[in-house]
């Protein structure tokens, strides 16, 4: 996607970090209350031009996931502080575990059951027993709504103003689209416009809740100020089909 390769070095403008600073401020409440004691390590799926991360390092030991080169990138200059690796976090294995994992939209451009799926996987495999996971989707299927937006911002060097259009072609199905019209004007004021469209993972939230049951991360739903539902699960001590041969035998008996 052209947002995350070739335009990678005007994200900073496309998505100001200074935005994210009152939503960063919610998730480390959230993971701060999710365990006891609150987690010191914390791993980022998908983090892109790292602007949560810029908030979240203040406390929390953060590692960066990304598969963009550019976008690593650019969050490196932002995080010098934050280790990052480039990995596909559908696939990636790091061979350590943290206190907690966190997945930001990125989550979205899962698609289907089984990218979703890997996603929390991965997610399970990096926590430690008795950790945390936390999802953070745009929609789930019960949450979804049409509209549109417009941001962009300044710099020396640049400046950029977007309108971001959210529509749902076939309501029966696991996708949704979101279409960005760009305006991109260079530090000598020329201007030209780019279009984008990304086609983004929608599903119920019995789809997710089962999910992460199948992967071992108990979930429950937290609700935020706006219309989105996050998705917290904790790691069980066990992995899930030795628990349930555990079960068997003891129903047996």
């Amino acid at each position: 996607m052209k947002l995350y390769d070739e335009l990678a070095d005007w994200w900073p403008v496309f998505s100001d970090p200074r935005e994210y600073r009152k939503e960063a401020a919610y998730i480390s409440r959230i993971l701060q209350k999710a365990i006891n004691p609150a987690p010191r390590t914390v791993l980022e799926l998908g983090s892109g031009g790292g602007n949560s991360a810029v908030h979240l390092k203040k406390h929390f030991a953060m590692t960066l996931v990304d598969r963009s080169p550019r976008m690593l990138k650019v969050s490196r200059k932002l995080n010098p502080e934050c280790e990052h690796i480039k990995g596909d976090i559908r696939e990636v294995r790091l061979g350590r575990t943290f206190d907690a994992v966190f997945v930001h939209d990125a989550i979205c451009h899962m698609t289907t059951e089984g990218e979703l799926r890997a996603v929390l996987q991965t997610a399970y495999e990096h926590c430690r027993p008795g950790g945390v996971g936390l999802f953070v989707p745009d929609f789930v299927r019960e949450t979804f709504v049409e509209g549109t937006d417009q941001g962009g911002s300044d710099s020396p060097a640049r400046r950029l103003r977007f309108l971001q259009w959210v529509f749902d072609p076939d309501p029966k199905d696991t996708t949704y689209l979101v279409d960005f019209a760009i305006l991109l004007r260079n530090q000598e004021g020329e201007a030209h416009a780019v279009h984008e469209r990304h086609t983004l993972g929608l599903f119920p939230r019995a789809t997710w809740l089962r999910l992460l049951r199948d992967v071992g991360l108990s979930p429950v739903v937290v609700r935020d100020d706006r219309v989105r539902e996050l998705f917290l699960g904790r790691r069980k001590k066990q992995p899930p089909n030795r628990a349930m041969r555990k079960t068997a035998r003891r129903s047996v008996t």
